[in-house]
């Protein structure tokens, strides 16, 4: 396994986890695929988000300072309009590890604005510079297409956005796009999740404080598993039980696994570190050379790599958080 977007087995952070992780996997073991105890209140559909998924590849990859990226941005904001009762573009200026000057939008679409109750959504959007995990070497100056790291949530929380169009959830839902998140290098913490560190400095409301957030990040590739991740056990252990016990009880234990997994920065250390509790759902996996799926940084991470069921189940499964206030 490489060590990529500081990908940890960390033993001090294992460690400090133990005693939690053993707690919510005995109280989630009662929640299994084979009992499922909630009737959606609504119904999330998995190949509307595969659809999403392919748009955005249409674009091509999405890569900041991109014709693919400007007029993905111009559309997402569209979507974002369609659905949600207001909607907030923030650009802003960031500086990437290799000293770039980004030009970056994150997109804000907010559902029930006057609801004092609030959960947060988001995903980045954006696709990596350069195919540095690709098994040929002369691809490794080539940008990565992003349909599972980056178009798979995206897509998720499009879908979800739709979703809740049809049916007012009881409390307020922001969704938020974040940009220049995959531009970072290894062992290089603060060189990743840009867009999100801007966001975190500007929120798009003052004293913004939602009960919790949930990151989706690799969420669509075929035979994906959601272990629960060790930061996010870390900073949000309550949440992490009350999400994966949903998605059992929802059917949905064959993919949302109650072992505690890897740790990883990504967008919600930023989140967590600005007060807000909030936990990744982020596909990671033992087999491979990376801990992710086949694909990731690699020109292999297109399409074809979606399965439009786990879609369904990450999708599900949040709509069903959403639905449970």
């Amino acid at each position: 396994m490489k060590f990529s977007k500081l990908f940890l087995l960390a033993m001090a952070i294992i460690t400090v986890s133990c005693a939690s992780c053993k707690s919510q996997q005995n109280n989630s073991s009662s929640a299994s695929s084979d009992n499922v105890a909630i009737q959606p209140a609504v119904s999330f559909d998995g190949s509307n988000a595969y659809n999403l998924v392919k748009k955005q590849c249409d674009f091509g990859p999405r890569v900041p300072g991109t014709p693919a990226h400007s007029k993905c941005a111009l559309w997402l904001e569209q979507e974002l309009k369609k659905s949600c009762d207001s909607t907030i573009v923030q650009e802003g200026n960031v500086t990437t590890f290799d000293g770039k000057k980004l030009n970056i939008k994150n997109l804000i679409g907010i559902i029930n604005p006057a609801s004092k109750t609030r959960i947060l959504l988001l995903s980045h959007w954006d696709c990596r510079p350069w195919a540095d995990n690709d098994p040929d070497p002369s691809k490794h100056k080539e940008p990565v297409m992003g349909a599972n790291d980056a178009a798979s949530g995206v897509a998720v929380l499009l879908e979800l956005a739709r979703v809740m169009k049809e049916k007012k959830p009881s409390i307020g839902v922001d969704i938020l796009l974040v940009d220049a998140e995959d531009w970072g290098e290894d062992n290089n913490e603060d060189s990743w999740a840009l867009g999100t560190q801007y966001w975190a400095k500007n929120m798009h409301v003052a004293n913004y404080s939602p009960q919790f957030g949930i990151l989706l990040d690799m969420v669509g590739a075929k035979g994906a598993k959601f272990s629960k991740e060790l930061m996010s056990l870390q900073y949000a252990p309550s949440v992490v039980n009350e999400v994966w016990d949903i998605a059992q009880q929802s059917g949905f234990g064959s993919y949302f696994d109650s072992n505690a997994g890897g740790a990883i920065t990504d967008d919600h250390i930023v989140v967590n570190e600005a007060g807000i509790k909030c936990i990744d759902i982020i596909d990671m996996r033992d087999d491979g050379n990376s801990g992710f799926f086949d694909g990731w940084h690699t020109t292999g991470d297109t399409l074809d790599k979606i399965d439009p069921a786990v879609l369904k189940v990450v999708g599900q499964t949040v709509a069903n958080v959403i639905y449970s206030y």
